[in-house]
């Protein structure tokens, strides 16, 4: 047998500790990891809401975006992409919480651009770049609480970081948290 069986292609090994890749290109965005960071699934009102549960709850989304440094000076960050999912149900004429998601899931992304494009690619790219395993994520543990699951609509960070920036703007804070 080789010993060359168990290495990785040219380049990663060095990756992924910590060297400099050799001879590769880097591009202005790299993701270095994606995970979870935090997970929460409740059905407050279980088992009953599940026997008197005659029709779709209604689901309000609320979405955020954080990026922050990892290290002062270098330009390595984590941006983290968290939503919070409320299902409401009309149940005997009163409002219930059906269940309740949230979701943190985070990225590390190294970034090799001018100053004045570190916020646009930390707080639309990367999340632009997470939302589809988060997305996905949230449909798998609302469909095992077994509910119908919650499939979410492709999200326009452009207009949430423009939302965000005329927020700040207008109450006179800074604009990026990265």
């Amino acid at each position: 047998m080789s010993d060359n069986q168990n290495q990785l292609p040219n380049g990663v090994n060095g990756a992924l500790e910590g060297q400099p890749n050799q001879g590769q290109p880097v591009g202005p965005l790299l993701m270095n990891l994606q995970y979870t960071k935090d997970l929460s699934f409740e059905v407050p009102g279980a088992p009953e809401i599940f026997t008197t549960l005659r029709e779709q709850p209604r689901i309000d989304l609320a979405l955020d975006v954080q990026a922050r440094p990892l290290q002062e000076g270098a330009n390595v960050y984590e941006v983290s992409l968290q939503i919070r999912a409320d299902a409401q149900a009309q149940i005997n004429g009163a409002s219930q919480t059906a269940f309740i998601a949230e979701l943190v899931y985070c990225g590390i992304f190294t970034l090799n651009v001018q100053p004045d494009m570190v916020e646009p690619l930390l707080l639309v790219e990367c999340p632009r770049l997470l939302f589809p395993f988060a997305r996905n994520i949230l449909a798998d543990v609302t469909r095992d609480g077994g509910f119908p699951p919650v499939l979410l609509s492709p999200i326009d960070f452009v207009a949430l970081w423009q939302s965000r920036r005329g927020q700040n703007s207008a109450a006179g804070a800074p604009v990026a948290n990265a």
